[in-house]
């Protein structure tokens, strides 16, 4: 069990001891991270890419919409959004979505073994505004549309395959994935005021031309058991999350992550992001902006990841252009900061397979426009 989990499972059976029947009653058992100092310690100037880091940390830019990538003849494409790692050979892959619509799609850049850029391609057209996705345990990187009845699209990151349309994942104004390949389940987001969270479970794992799309199910309280309900139409004719009753609403689903029987998920409309406790039936707070003891370091919580050492990384969407770290202890506090950039977003953060670099975009640049993204790549000492 991750040490965030266990430490809330000790508040939470100490509060059922002196709760009783009042244990899930809301926020007042959760324990969601407060602020204080980062395991990495302050950010230091802004270097020469207008990047706040850590000492030891160092930033470059890898890709800008509209040019070339570096080493390349391939163009980058515009408003870069979610994005994820594969490992390649000695080297890796770092797949990115483009959120216009229409002709959003996804991109490709290769790396070797030292980091330098061996290639740029495109893995994914003629797609609405691919928000952000997730990576499957068989390697492929699911790119899902952010419009109303979007679909998941599952895409081949060494760009041979073509990609294919995977209609029983339903249609909705999908947001991001997390596979579970211990309960052989992918968790999906949805990007609206009164959407839900649903898993979806293939008929056959590694398969996902067809199985079962189900709705998270449980009460208006943000701590507490939750339950599974099929949602009976996935093609969304009526709209998904409208069709079973009792499904549990968040205000606007973005970031999704899995990791030790826990999937993260966030909702930017109340800055929180959630804890499912896959093992345990349960969901509580991990973080809540309205809920921190002072002022809140994190806000316009967007994109999510993870490292090897069990800290989250969460984008902003806003917010200070910040990616602040939610440690194990729970202890949330920023790591990097963008200036100059106010009109933009952290998009698309992902640890390269060694965990040494994490990647990452400015979804609209100093300008404020989707044509003027820039991808990012952060090294440094990351704590294993």
């Amino acid at each position: 069990m991750e040490r965030r989990s266990f430490l809330r499972g000790a508040v939470i059976g100490t509060s059922a001891a002196a709760l009783g029947g009042t244990l899930w009653r809301g926020a007042a058992i959760a324990a969601p991270a407060q602020p204080g100092a980062g395991p990495y310690g302050a950010l230091g100037a802004a270097d020469a890419n207008n990047i706040r880091l850590p000492a030891g940390f160092t930033s470059r830019v890898i890709a800008r919409s509209g040019q070339p990538v570096t080493g390349t003849s391939y163009t980058w494409h515009s408003a870069p959004d979610g994005g994820a790692c594969y490992a390649d050979g000695t080297g890796w892959i770092y797949v990115s979505n483009s959120e216009i619509d229409p002709s959003g799609g996804a991109s490709a850049v290769r790396f070797s073994a030292t980091g330098a850029i061996t290639g740029a391609y495109r893995i994914l057209s003629g797609t609405r505004q691919n928000c952000a996705g997730g990576k499957t345990p068989w390697n492929t990187w699911l790119s899902c549309e952010e419009v109303d009845r979007g679909y998941v699209y599952e895409t081949d990151p060494w760009g041979a395959k073509a990609a294919v349309r995977r209609d029983a994942m339903g249609r909705f104004k999908h947001e991001a994935a997390a596979a579970d390949p211990v309960r052989q389940t992918i968790y999906l987001t949805e990007d609206t005021t009164d959407g839900c969270f649903y898993r979806f479970t293939p008929t056959i794992w590694g398969d996902l031309s067809s199985g079962r799309l189900e709705v998270l199910v449980a009460g208006t309280a943000t701590s507490g058991p939750v339950t599974w309900k099929t949602v009976p139409d996935p093609t969304g004719a009526t709209a998904t999350r409208n069709q079973v009753s009792g499904a549990k609403r968040f205000n606007g689903g973005e970031g999704c992550y899995y990791a030790d029987d826990t999937c993260w998920f966030t909702t930017k409309g109340d800055n929180r992001v959630w804890q499912y406790n896959v093992a345990a039936g349960t969901i509580e707070l991990a973080y809540d902006d309205s809920l921190v003891s002072g002022t809140a370091p994190l806000t316009g919580v967007d994109n999510v990841t993870g490292s090897s050492s069990g800290d989250l990384f969460v984008a902003e969407d806003g917010g200070n252009m910040e990616i602040c770290i939610i440690t194990p202890n729970d202890v949330v506090a920023p790591f990097l900061r963008i200036g100059g950039q106010s009109g933009s977003e952290i998009t698309g953060p992902a640890f390269s397979p060694d965990g040494k670099r994490l990647y990452f975009s400015s979804q609209r640049g100093t300008s404020g426009s989707s044509s003027a993204g820039i991808t990012y790549e952060v090294t440094g000492p990351f704590r294993a």
